[in-house]
């Protein structure tokens, strides 16, 4: 790194602004440890690193490296070693090591998303879904992306069952209406709505109901109104005769 007080020169010698070139000289050269030999508690902390590395590139909208960087910390979430055995585990180990697999998975399908590759997303959402079948994030991503690939029947499933787990979601509403349009052939004959909590107890699956209007009709304030100047008109006309 160039000294800050370079940038103003140090005359005689240096004046302001001067380039400075460095020379290095490489000591010595080290093996990266293969991740699979280390304890559990070392591949939590440097997958976890490797981890908030990629949300750093998602962030910055590189989305490639991000994608890049979550594999490179799933690969080191993990609970087996090199010659695939288990690795013995302190109470709760396994626990998190899935846990910080779930939060893995559910980014590098955020990422696959943003790359425009929606067979990898949908491929990963649902290993999300083995390790956490209640996970809602790869509920909602495995619904929409199976509505946008024509599988209706699954979609619906999915996606009813992710509002089930979080019923106040406005995003899950609007896919579940989207959905709904495209089964009917984009027609708007049927809205989709939920039904009262009160009613359904623990299910809370909207469903479709036909949009119901009222027949067209003549309305009682008109008819009262034509009443008033009916009897108005009788009054002037009795009034007048008795004048002439």
């Amino acid at each position: 790194m160039c000294v800050f007080v370079f940038v103003f020169g140090r005359e005689p010698d240096i004046p302001a602004w001067a380039p400075l070139l460095y020379q290095l000289q490489l000591l010595d050269i080290r093996e990266k440890p293969d991740p699979l030999i280390l304890p559990i508690s070392d591949r939590m902390r440097i997958g976890n690193q490797k981890r908030e590395r990629g949300n750093f590139h998602f962030q910055r909208e590189e989305y490639s490296m991000a994608a890049r960087a979550y594999w490179m910390a799933l690969e080191v979430l993990t609970t087996r070693t090199r010659d695939g055995r288990s690795d013995v585990l302190l109470e709760g180990e396994e626990e998190e090591v899935q846990d910080y697999r779930v939060k893995c998975l559910n980014n590098l399908a955020a990422a696959q998303l943003k790359l425009e590759q929606y067979d990898d997303a949908l491929h990963t959402s649902r290993d999300v879904l083995s390790l956490d079948p209640q996970n809602v994030k790869a509920l909602f991503r495995t619904g929409k992306l199976l509505s946008d690939k024509s599988e209706y029947q699954e979609a619906m499933e999915i996606l009813k069952k992710a509002l089930k787990l979080e019923p106040s979601t406005k995003a899950i509403h609007v896919e579940l209406s989207k959905l709904v349009k495209r089964q009917s052939g984009g027609k708007d004959t049927q809205k989709w709505q939920a039904k009262p909590a009160r009613l359904l107890g623990d299910n809370i699956a909207p469903f479709l109901t036909p949009s119901k209007k009222k027949p067209p009709g003549i309305s009682w304030t008109f008819l009262l109104g034509a009443l008033v100047v009916a009897l108005g008109s009788l009054v002037t006309s009795v009034v007048l005769t008795a004048r002439n």
